[in-house]
């Protein structure tokens, strides 16, 4: 090939797959390979994969394996759930927004050590595709995408496996046969898809679920937590300050132990079909609960509006994997301006599947006990004052009225 690349970034995970594009790469285009494993809070050991790499017969300088568990929250996860995004009515966005970090790491890593491209081991058929290569072409314009699953010839899954065992890929014993689901996993969530979970009709068997017991077997008593919120963003769990990652570990642990955050969806993907999918978002979802609830009493009616106007746009420009587009930093600088007096403390029970807000208070809230109360209050506001509110309100409401009466009369 006359334009193959020299050096080739592979975002890495240790699994099969990855392991045979690892070869692939050097077999089909004789690339040099960095591998590049990411640790997002996935729940597995990363470790192995550095072992793995050295068994493929990776350089130990070209095998990069980073923490970015605290980058992923802070810069990526809090910045969204600002503006408390969900697509399509529900899903959280866990796997979508884990993709332009990936991506931005690659390319970064690429450029230190002087690679002329980078692969990824989605498939043909998924949005994750689309995410990381915008995520390339948006930071490096010129950079080589090569994408194993739109190129090569391997037609079925025994292929791949005689593909592995010809090079000495070791194969675990599970995966000689079909998987019963595919997983993907970071700090934020889980999702699972594939096999038996592609009939929409059919309930997910429990032993899908990775990250919650169910909600009938959690707890008959409820948990009362306390949530502490500075500009929008979640800083301390019952008075206790946290890092980012490690906050959203113990909202986890919280909506697990609960049966909090699973999801089980039919969605619409970027490239046209839809797909089902079986979701965990635990700590996430008492976040979500709990950020609505301190916006509740910090933001004026106006500004929650327009939030909630513009969410499902900022919603389908990261689910798309348009993170680095201008009108997705647009719409986040516009929403990190909403967040300004978005501080105070939330509390939310925890109960069986149900993260409920139970009370909120802030330094900067809006709500007035003496203006709201059904007793005597205060004399900023008369209530006679409603009644020209309400005739103006009314004008085009009775014009129309009456015009469709004179119509009917024959007027």
């Amino acid at each position: 090939m006359t334009d193959a690349p020299k050096k080739v970034v592979l975002a890495y995970s240790g699994g099969l797959d990855t392991s045979i594009i690892l070869k692939w790469l050097q077999t089909e285009y004789r690339a040099e390979v960095v591998t590049f494993t990411a640790d997002l809070g996935q729940g597995e050991e990363v470790e192995p994969a550095r072992r793995k790499a050295e068994l493929l017969g990776i350089k130990p300088e070209n095998i990069f394996i980073d923490d970015l568990r605290e980058e992923f929250v802070r810069d990526y996860v809090f910045p969204m759930f600002r503006a408390n995004t969900v697509y399509e009515g529900q899903y959280l966005l866990g796997t979508s927004i884990a993709r332009p970090l990936i991506a931005k790491r690659q390319i970064e890593i690429a450029r230190q050590v002087g690679a002329d491209a980078v692969s990824h081991g989605a498939t043909g058929k998924g949005n994750d595709q689309v995410r990381f290569e915008l995520g390339y072409y948006a930071l490096e314009p010129d950079i080589k995408v090569i994408a194993p699953w739109r190129e090569w010839d391997f037609a079925s899954r025994e292929q791949l496996i005689d593909f592995a065992e010809k090079h000495q890929i070791p194969i675990a014993k599970d995966k000689r046969g079909e998987s019963p689901f595919s997983i993907d996993a970071n700090l934020l969530h889980s999702s699972s898809e594939g096999k038996v979970l592609e009939d929409p009709g059919a309930e997910a068997p429990e032993y899908v679920h990775q990250r919650t017991i169910s909600p009938e077997d959690a707890p008959d008593k409820p948990t009362i937590i306390s949530i502490d919120f500075e500009r929008g963003d979640p800083v301390a769990i019952d008075g206790q300050r946290m890092s980012p990652a490690t906050l959203l570990t113990a909202l986890n642990k919280l909506g697990h132990d609960n049966g909090i955050g699973r999801l089980d969806l039919v969605e619409n993907r970027f490239v046209g079909m839809k797909s089902r999918g079986v979701y965990e978002t635990p700590g996430g979802t008492i976040l979500l609960a709990a950020h609505r609830g301190i916006e509740s009493i910090t933001l004026d009616g106006g500004a929650m509006h327009l939030k909630d106007e513009i969410m499902p746009r900022y919603a389908k420009l990261i689910y798309n994997g348009f993170w680095f587009s201008p009108e997705r930093e647009m719409l986040q600088a516009l929403i990190d301006k909403s967040q300004e007096h978005v501080t105070g403390t939330v509390r939310v029970k925890l109960y069986k599947g149900n993260a409920t807000v139970v009370g909120r208070e802030s330094p900067f809230a809006l709500y007035d006990q003496d203006l709201v109360t059904f007793e005597e209050g205060s004399s900023s506001y008369d209530q006679r004052d409603a009644a020209g509110f309400i005739r103006l309100n009314a004008l085009r409401l009775r014009t129309l009225a009456s015009r469709d009466r004179k119509a009917a009369r024959g007027e």
